[in-house]
């Protein structure tokens, strides 16, 4: 439990620097979607503390979702992308199949709760669910709660080639672990506080 709230604690400041390195392009901003879905906020958040309400469990692996995504293609949502017949996608690459359960509930939960509401339908990005979904699974279980920049673009391809070497494997030493999280802007602070939530 200890490491779980030293997780939370970290965890605001590694992914708002894993987060603007890779969209800057879409021009993020708080308050995107407050003229077409002005409530989403809050409908993720109900969704999200409903999901732990299930399962406390689902915190560590929306986290670890959220860390995977990003490091990948940036933070996008490929990693929920499915496998089709001629491609093998993200999500099933032996790095993330520990994910298949809770961490992609959450994310299927909030975004089932923002589609149920017709003025929100295809309106908001999975790449911002899954960025406020992982801000409120850390807020709902005792950690801080932040502000996110919101207007991500989905990603429109993921493929399981595209993870190697991307993400930590358990044979790297400390220097390959972090050249690893310093490229994506992370210190071995925020690398040991996302080892935690394995």
């Amino acid at each position: 439990m200890a490491g779980r709230f030293q997780l939370v604690r970290v965890l605001p400041f590694s992914f708002s620097l894993c987060l603007f390195s890779d969209t800057v392009s879409a021009q993020l901003r708080q308050n995107y979607y407050s003229n077409i879905c002005p409530n989403v906020e809050s409908i993720v958040r109900n969704a999200v503390q409903k999901k732990i309400q299930q399962t406390f469990t689902t915190v560590p692996p929306t986290v670890r979702l959220f860390f995977h995504d990003c490091f990948v293609q940036g933070c996008d949502a490929s990693v929920i992308i499915q496998s089709t017949p001629t491609n093998k996608a993200e999500k099933d690459h032996p790095d993330n199949l520990s994910l298949a359960g809770d961490g992609f509930d959450t994310v299927i939960k909030a975004k089932g709760a923002v589609h149920a509401v017709p003025s929100c339908r295809n309106k908001v990005s999975c790449a911002d669910i899954l960025a406020m979904a992982t801000r409120d699974v850390i807020a709902v279980s005792g950690g801080p709660s932040y502000a996110v920049e919101l207007g991500r673009l989905d990603g429109l391809s993921s493929t399981a080639a595209s993870v190697n070497d991307k993400l930590p494997k358990p044979t790297y030493n400390l220097n390959q672990l972090n050249s690893l999280f310093a490229a994506n802007g992370l210190s071995q602070t925020d690398m040991i506080a996302l080892s935690d939530t394995q």
